[in-house]
């Protein structure tokens, strides 16, 4: 009876422990058959950071699909299941409801990052230096698309990797000199875009959705989203007029649509002011429409892109 009966507990034991995620470390219950640990992102700049910072030493997943629009993200019961037992889960509070949700239902004693809490995301969609006073754009809120300010992609890249060495305390070397020689490239970067963009022949910024308040900060441009925060938030009739008449009022020559979602707005306004279109990535995440196979490549072309429809020298 007792043969039979202890390797039944034995496996029930490591059924349950395999079920709650609470054997043994954080690194062990995500630890890869190649030596790597599992970490989970968010969504693609997230997981990108994590790549980056963690080299050989992470295997980074993302809870955003390529292509798949971030904001209205729905996660299956397998993706909650692997949410605990990943090393580490980096996302940013208030962008993602169904992640909030999912990370709150974690363990206690799991590794978490809440990106928001090492970034300045202070800027609100609509503070763009217009009056927008009776319209109704559906702009309220703090926009969430900090990456698209290469300086504050850099703190949260730091804020990662400060996060990864103290889980991975045997590859905390290595996650600091990784995350040393991004924020190098991403200071780079910043000095492109500042460089490129010092003298343009417009600086009013029209785009698909408010997702570009931080790079409208950083380069001195005023954003005018068409739709709000979330790309499917559409304006009514009387915003749709008032940006037409931004556009001619500005004489605006380009407005920019986006990779992730309809370009009906933007063509519109387009047909409506006789402006151009082209494409602005807000580089939440990447798909075969994207304009390179990197945070970084997409980011040059968008600024390639800005050079042109900014009409800068």
């Amino acid at each position: 009876m007792k043969r039979s009966v202890i390797p039944f507990l034995a496996t029930a034991a490591a059924a349950t422990l395999a079920l709650t995620g609470c054997s043994g470390s954080a690194a062990e219950k995500a630890e890869q058959a190649d030596g790597r640990i599992g970490v989970t992102a968010a969504f693609y700049p997230l997981q990108y950071a994590l790549e980056r910072i963690g080299g050989d030493h992470v295997h980074a997943m993302t809870l955003t699909k390529p292509g798949a629009e971030p904001h209205d993200v729905e996660l299956t019961p397998r993706d909650v299941a692997d949410l605990g037992k990943s090393s580490l889960v980096v996302y940013e509070k208030g962008f993602q409801p169904a992640v909030d949700d999912a990370v709150g239902n974690l363990d206690p004693a799991a590794a978490t990052l809440d990106v928001a809490t090492a970034v300045d995301l202070t800027i609100e969609a609509a503070d763009d230096g217009h009056d927008h006073a009776g319209e109704d754009h559906a702009h309220e809120g703090v926009d969430p698309h900090f990456w698209l300010d290469p300086t504050r992609y850099a703190k949260a890249v730091t804020a990662i990797a400060t996060k990864l060495a103290a889980v991975d305390q045997a590859n905390a070397t290595a996650y600091t000199q990784n995350a040393a020689a991004f924020v190098t490239e991403l200071t780079a970067l910043d000095g492109e875009f500042t460089a490129a963009l010092k003298n343009c022949a417009s600086r009013e910024l029209v785009t698909g959705h408010a997702a570009f308040a931080y790079l409208a900060d950083r380069y001195d441009l005023h954003q005018e989203g068409i739709a709000g925060l979330s790309p499917d938030a559409e304006p009514n009739a009387a915003a749709m007029k008032s940006i037409v008449e931004h556009v001619r009022e500005h004489k605006v020559s380009t407005v920019y649509a986006e990779t992730l979602v309809s370009k009906d707005l933007t063509e519109t306004i387009a047909k409506e002011t006789g402006a151009t279109v082209a494409v602005l990535d807000p580089l939440e995440g990447l798909s075969d429409a994207s304009a390179g196979t990197n945070y970084l490549e997409v980011m040059r072309s968008n600024l390639a892109t800005l050079k042109q429809g900014q009409g800068c020298s």
